[in-house]
């Protein structure tokens, strides 16, 4: 999506702020004894309460509000009966539909106290995420979005799931353009005002190899290895990008 009016743009900040609002409250609630699932709970009340959609329901038929990640779970982890534990690193994306707009945003946090290999690889994964978004300025290729990406991981010891990525949004939950957490040959659009589109660097702690689960949804490390996951939905604008899952 590109956004070309005063109400498109509102449109987008409003289901920004609902993904904001509902990743704080999960954030508060990330705590060893809580379960995946009572997670899951909390979302789906603050949806209904702000007249949102859970997106992955409303586009995939996911059997959960959110996803919820554990450890070596990278991606698209479902909720349930999983309690979560001390030293573990939890991912919460975090994607809503209002009014026939959707953003998109996800956020890795320790549960109580984590290791120090933990704590960097939050550290790096944030890092690239920063990165990514300086580098979305208009006249900017994906290419270099990427690029920025995937040296603020490297620089740290980390490295990007390739073949993961961020992607459009804004009339759907997933769009054109895909949006690759390193420098893609093949990713040479150029930015222009107004585009939309998530950025989130996958990192890995290990190898970089993804499984599949046999629930069909959870992507996990093949060396069982910690990974993080850090998102924003943001609009590519003059003074620099708009993040509009920013927290308000």
């Amino acid at each position: 999506m590109s956004v070309q009016t005063p109400r498109q743009l509102q449109g987008l900040q409003r289901a920004g702020r609902v993904v904001a609002t509902v990743l704080r409250a999960l954030r508060e609630a990330v705590t060893p004894g809580v379960t995946t699932g009572e997670l899951d709970a909390i979302a789906a009340g603050l949806f209904v309460a702000h007249g949102a959609r859970s997106g992955p329901i409303l586009t995939y038929g996911y059997p959960g509000s959110i996803c919820v990640s554990v450890d070596d779970e990278v991606v698209h982890g479902v909720p349930g009966e999983r309690t979560l534990c001390e030293g573990q690193l939890v991912t919460l994306d975090v994607a809503a539909e209002v009014d026939g707009f959707h953003a998109d945003a996800a956020v890795t946090v320790p549960v109580g106290v984590v290791d120090v290999r933990a704590r960097r690889l939050l550290v790096a994964t944030r890092a690239a995420l920063a990165s990514g978004i300086k580098a979305a300025q208009p006249g900017a290729t994906l290419r270099e979005v990427g690029a920025a990406v995937d040296s603020a991981a490297r620089a740290r010891g980390f490295r990007v799931f390739r073949e993961l990525t961020g992607h459009g949004i804004g009339l759907g939950m997933h769009e054109e353009p895909t949006v690759y957490n390193w420098a893609a040959p093949s990713a040479t659009r150029v930015l222009t005002r107004g585009l939309v589109f998530t950025i989130e660097p996958m990192v890995s702690a290990g190898r970089t190899r993804l499984v599949l689960d046999s629930d069909g949804w959870t992507v996990r490390s093949a060396d069982r290895s910690i990974s993080a996951h850090e998102e924003h939905t943001i609009m590519v604008a003059d003074g620099g990008p708009v993040v509009l899952t920013a927290a308000v």
